[in-house]
C-alpha cells in the first residue's frame, strides 16, 4: 500500500500567484483569503443543502440523500472556482484522477480504525453493542459525506494549506487541529478532554494525510467512513449527536470513566480512540516527513 500510495504523490501546492503572490504583506493576505474561502464554501454549501431540502420530499430517503451530495458537490466547484481565479492555479488538491483509489483507500482505512477502537471497547468491557437489524443508511451516508468533505475543505483545503503558506507546516498543523477540535465545543454533550481528543486524534491524523499526497480524498474518506461506522454500523454516539436509524446500538458500560469511553459524546472522546488514531497519525506523519512534504 505504501508504495502504490507514494507513487501517486506530487509537491503539495500551496498558491504562489494573485492574491497569494510573494510579496509584502503574503501571510496577512494569506489568512484574508482563509476568510473569504470559508464564506464562500460554506453558504454556497449551506443554501444549497436548504434549497433542495425544501424542493425535495421529506419522506424519501433517497432524496434526503440527494440533498446532501448536491450540497457537497456545490461545495467542491465553489472552491475549485474561487482557487481557479483567486489563486491563479488548478487545484491539486482535488485532482481528479486520484479521486476513487484515494477516496477508497480511506473509506477502507476509516472504518477499520472504527472498527479497532470498539474491538478494543469489547475486549476491556467499556462498550455493549447489540446489533437491532437492517435500517436505512440514506440520512446516517448523507450527514458522514457532508461532515466528511465539508469539513475537510475548510480545515484542510484552505485552513491548513493557507496557514502553512503564511507561517510553514508546524504552525499550520497545530492550528488547524487545534480549531478542529474546540470547533467541537458547541456540540451536544461536549468537554474540554473530547475537544482535545478530536485535535490530537483527528486533526493531526487527517492533516498527515494530506501532507502526505497533497490532496483531500483520504482525509474526506476516512474522516466519513469513521462517522459512518460509528453512528450506522455501530449506532454509537457521533460528536455528542445520533447520525439517524443504525443497525446495532452501541453504550458506555454504566460506571465506566469518561476518558475511557468517551461518555455520551461518543467513542472518538476516548482513550482506545485517541491511541488508534495517534498511531495511524504519527505513522503517516513519520511518512511523510521522510519523503521530505514538510520542507519550505
Amino acid at each position: 500500500m505504501a508504495t502504490s500510495l507514494c507513487s501517486r504523490v506530487h509537491p503539495i501546492q500551496l498558491g504562489d500567484q494573485r492574491v497569494l503572490r510573494p510579496g509584502r504583506f503574503r501571510w496577512l493576505r494569506a489568512l484574508a483569503w482563509v476568510v473569504a474561502l470559508f464564506v464562500l464554501v460554506v453558504m454556497s454549501s449551506m443554501s444549497t443543502g436548504q434549497l433542495l431540502g425544501t424542493l425535495l420530499p421529506k419522506t424519501s430517503g433517497p432524496a434526503q440523500l440527494l440533498g446532501y451530495v448536491g450540497s457537497v458537490l456545490v461545495g467542491l466547484g465553489i472552491y475549485a472556482l474561487a482557487v481557479r481565479f483567486g489563486e491563479g492555479r488548478r487545484p491539486s488538491e482535488l485532482a481528479l484522477r486520484s479521486l476513487l483509489p484515494e477516496l477508497l483507500l480511506g473509506l477502507l482505512l476509516g472504518a477499520a480504525m472504527f472498527a479497532a477502537v470498539m474491538v478494543i471497547m469489547a475486549v476491556c468491557s467499556l462498550y455493549d453493542t447489540t446489533f437491532t437489524g437492517p435500517a436505512p443508511a440514506w440520512i446516517a451516508t448523507g450527514k458522514a459525506l457532508q461532515a466528511g468533505v465539508i469539513e475537510e475543505l475548510m480545515l484542510r483545503a484552505i485552513l491548513l494549506r493557507l496557514v502553512w503558506r503564511a507561517f510553514g507546516p508546524w504552525i499550520a498543523f497545530a492550528v488547524s487541529a487545534a480549531l478542529f477540535g474546540f470547533g467541537h465545543m458547541p456540540n451536544p454533550n461536549a468537554t474540554v478532554f473530547a475537544a482535545v481528543c478530536i485535535a490530537l486524534e483527528a486533526g493531526i491524523m487527517l492533516a498527515a494525510f494530506y501532507a502526505l499526497t497533497g490532496r483531500i480524498w483520504m482525509s474526506i474518506g476516512v474522516h466519513a467512513a469513521w462517522n459512518f461506522t460509528q453512528g450506522y454500523v455501530f449506532g454509537a454516539a457521533v460528536s455528542g449527536s445520533e447520525l439517524g436509524p443504525a443497525i446495532a446500538r452501541s453504550t458506555a458500560v454504566p460506571g465506566m470513566p469518561e476518558w475511557l469511553t468517551g461518555g455520551a459524546f461518543g467513542p472518538e472522546a476516548s482513550l482506545p480512540g485517541l491511541a488508534v488514531c495517534l498511531a495511524i497519525g504519527a505513522l503517516v506523519m513519520w511518512r511523510a516527513w521522510r519523503m521530505g512534504r514538510f520542507a519550505r
